[in-house]
């Protein structure tokens, strides 16, 4: 994934820890017992977790571990006709597979990626490439990012093959390199190149999931819409000169003086159907002062007060609007010479279908200096929110009630990127939902010491194995 915030339950979990003290995650000190179904999960989780495949050139290969999947799936006994491994380089291969049933509806598509960050052994306390088990967790890189629900979904797969259940819709299974990256090389080609392999009435994906309060589930995070990533360069150009004269004009302090002004700026509130539902929902569990500011805005998108109590919270003002930050800064060549060039990276996550180029213009307008020149806006076709519908929405939420005590199931944008950005755009509505609870406050994906709670891996491997079943009505076989 690629964001400050990630988006699987990273971005997910960190929006909606919300404003609550959370205490300390529910970890199993004594090793679990595990059931056939769980065993076999661990055992495909484990050799997944240890096949490196680092979206770093030459040092892991997606390919490797695509390959060794589909040997299992063909042990299970689904045909070669039905297992396609393709990609655009040797390293980046995708796997997908398919489960056929009657063909009623059009098919479901469940998709997650097998990349992961960097991870440098030195800084962690137990090996990256190795599954540790430690006091009710796993520890590895990819552990929750996104290896958990990748494993799941081929234990579920291999699952309902064993089981002979036919469903009414085709299940596809697609698993995907370089998300972590930017997805061009995986499901964006995909997208562009195979979609028949892939295409759906929808997806389940990555970028939702649960929150734990106290140790127990608090709420369950559906995302259905996702900010676009876009970085702009801004350059300011100079004659320079030697450092012993200083000119009037520099470089450095005329880029700096318009990241000052655009520091001050915030762009409009928007809402949509995701992010009022996400208010909606959130406003009952929040604290009175600022559920009052969220219903304030629901009625009124213009009420600036409520929006300047909201915006307080970063996780908030982050779904409130589109946000652009600098995050790199540049400037001169020598110890003894005025600056010739000063640059700046401004990284912007843009609100679900506002043209790019509009982004770029803001940024121009604000900045107010023609002698800072900003980089052309990239070419991204803006994506609409998935329709939440309730097709979808009643199954999690009967699920959900059933196996988590009923906590609120709330639809929600996530700030960050995943595989998702590229199937809305190919036509294929997604949704982020996995069933994996976690503690808001101890979400390590991306960095030192990643883990996740041994119960809630295998109770997200029991709700998903249940919802695509629900998604999916079993037929009696003939």
């Amino acid at each position: 994934m690629k964001m400050s915030f990630r988006a699987l339950t990273t971005a997910a979990l960190a929006t909606l820890s919300l404003s609550l003290s959370i205490a300390a995650p529910r970890a199993v000190a004594q090793a679990m017992t595990l059931t056939p179904e769980q065993q076999a999960l661990h055992e495909i989780y484990k050799k997944l977790i240890e096949t490196n495949t680092e979206d770093s050139a030459g040092v892991g290969s997606v390919t490797k571990a695509a390959e060794q999947i589909a040997v299992r799936f063909r042990a299970a006994g689904y045909p070669e006709s039905d297992i396609h491994l393709l990609g655009p380089t040797p390293d980046k291969h995708s796997i997908i597979v398919r489960l056929h049933g009657t063909g009623a509806k059009k098919p479901l598509l469940l998709i997650a990626h097998l990349d992961v960050v960097m991870a440098l052994p030195s800084d962690w306390t137990t090996d990256p490439f190795k599954l540790v088990e430690k006091d009710g967790y796993y520890y590895a890189r990819g552990s929750i990012d996104d290896k958990a629900m990748a494993s799941i979904f081929v234990a579920n797969m291999i699952r309902y093959k064993k089981e002979g259940f036919v469903p009414d819709r085709d299940i596809i299974l697609a698993l995907t390199p370089d998300e972590e990256k930017s997805g061009q090389l995986g499901a964006n080609w995909l997208v562009q190149n195979h979609k028949e392999l892939i295409d759906a009435a929808y997806a389940i994906n990555e970028g939702g999931g649960g929150s734990l309060k106290n140790g127990k589930p608090f709420l369950h995070a559906v995302q259905a819409t996702e900010k676009a990533f876009t970085n702009f360069t801004l350059t300011v150009k100079n004659p320079g000169g030697h450092s012993s004269v200083p000119r009037p004009d520099n470089a450095i302090y005329q880029l700096a003086d318009g990241l000052v002004r655009f520091e001050h700026f915030k762009f409009p509130v928007m809402l949509n159907d995701v992010t009022r539902a996400f208010f909606a929902g959130t406003a009952a569990i929040e604290t009175p002062a600022t559920a009052a500011a969220m219903r304030a805005l629901l009625k009124s998108p213009n009420d600036a007060a409520a929006a300047a109590t909201l915006s307080k919270d970063p996780r908030y003002n982050s779904i409130l609007r589109t946000t652009c930050v600098a995050t790199r800064l540049s400037g001169g060549h020598a110890d003894n010479a005025l600056p010739q060039t000063a640059t700046a990276l401004v990284n912007c996550r843009v609100f679900p279908n506002v043209p790019i180029d509009s982004v770029r213009a803001t940024i121009v307008q604000v900045l107010n200096d023609t002698g800072i020149v900003v980089s052309p806006s990239e070419k991204m076709a803006p994506t609409s929110p998935s329709p939440l519908t309730a097709e979808l929405l009643d199954p999690i939420k009967t699920l959900t009630d059933r196996m988590f005590n009923g906590v609120p199931v709330i639809p929600f944008m996530s700030t960050g990127a995943t595989d998702g950005r590229y199937l809305r755009a190919g036509g294929i509505p997604t949704y982020g939902v996995s069933g994996l609870f976690l503690d808001p406050g101890d979400i390590r994906a991306h960095g030192r010491d990643e883990r996740v709670p041994q119960k809630s891996l295998y109770e997200s491997q029991e709700f998903l194995y249940q919802l695509v079943k629900m998604l999916s009505t079993e037929k009696p076989k003939a």
